[in-house]
């Protein structure tokens, strides 16, 4: 098995990529494609999210990390089958393609903000030294799981920071400040966000009444280790139902 056999196998066609998308995400390093998934899975997701919060408790997220005031999940690929969509759908695995080549799940998460939180500083999904000549090693997504509103705490973005070859922390005294080129990435639940892991982004602070909802498929290249290794944590139930192509993303 191969990334490209695991990609046909998988559903990945050329047609996928869009031609306005894909320019979006080299020039800007992120695009946003609604209606990705129908609102009845919206629905399984948060229920799914909901039984998890209250079975884990304190423990909740702990598998990858835990952010203060964040209601987080981790190791989503055990936890529910609704939750496959995060690293078997063909559109995530053709971007993911398109900016990494050849690519494995890195982590797949959730990312809860409860009003009145959700501030972070800008940074890359990156800890190495920041990529020149395209040399990507990370990508991500956002699914949305609820509106992203100017109110409820959207990721603010850098549009072309990935392109800069330079961390934030090397021009920017505060990162918790606004950028003057800072972008809302706003849309509707079931929105799927498409970004390269070395653009510059943050969440913001939910200022609504209401919880803010997401889930994070997160990707890397094949050489480098995960955020969460997945094989130490596979599940037998999860190897079960999983076939060669999706454990070939799964790096299992």
């Amino acid at each position: 098995m191969d990334v490209v056999l695991a990609l046909q196998e998988l559903g990945v066609t050329e047609a996928l990529l869009d031609t306005e998308t894909a320019r979006k995400l080299d020039e800007d390093g992120y695009a946003s494609i609604p209606g990705v998934i129908p609102r009845e899975t919206v629905n399984s997701f948060r229920t799914r999210l909901a039984e998890l919060h209250t079975l884990e408790g304190e423990l909740a997220g702990t598998e990858v990390g835990t952010e203060e005031g964040i209601d987080r999940l981790s190791d989503l690929v055990n936890k529910g089958t609704a939750f496959e969509i995060g690293y078997t759908h063909p559109l995530v695995l053709a971007f993911a393609h398109h900016v990494l080549g050849d690519f494995k799940l890195s982590s797949l998460s959730s990312r809860s903000v409860p009003p009145g939180e959700g501030h972070q500083e800008l940074h890359p999904d990156w800890e190495g030294p920041a990529p020149v000549n395209g040399d990507y090693q990370v990508f991500n997504t956002i699914w949305m799981l609820d509106d992203f509103t100017p109110q409820n705490g959207a990721t603010r973005v850098i549009p072309g920071s990935h392109l800069l070859g330079q961390s934030p922390s090397a021009v920017m005294a505060d990162l918790t400040a606004p950028h003057p080129q800072e972008e809302l990435i706003l849309g509707t639940a079931g929105t799927l966000v498409v970004f390269n892991g070395h653009v510059w982004h943050g969440g913001t602070k939910n200022r609504s009444t209401r919880p803010r909802r997401a889930v994070n498929a997160y990707f890397t290249r094949r050489t480098n280790q995960q955020q969460l290794d997945q094989a130490a944590f596979v599940r037998p139930e999860t190897l079960a139902r999983t076939g060669p192509a999706a454990r070939f993303i799964l790096d299992v």
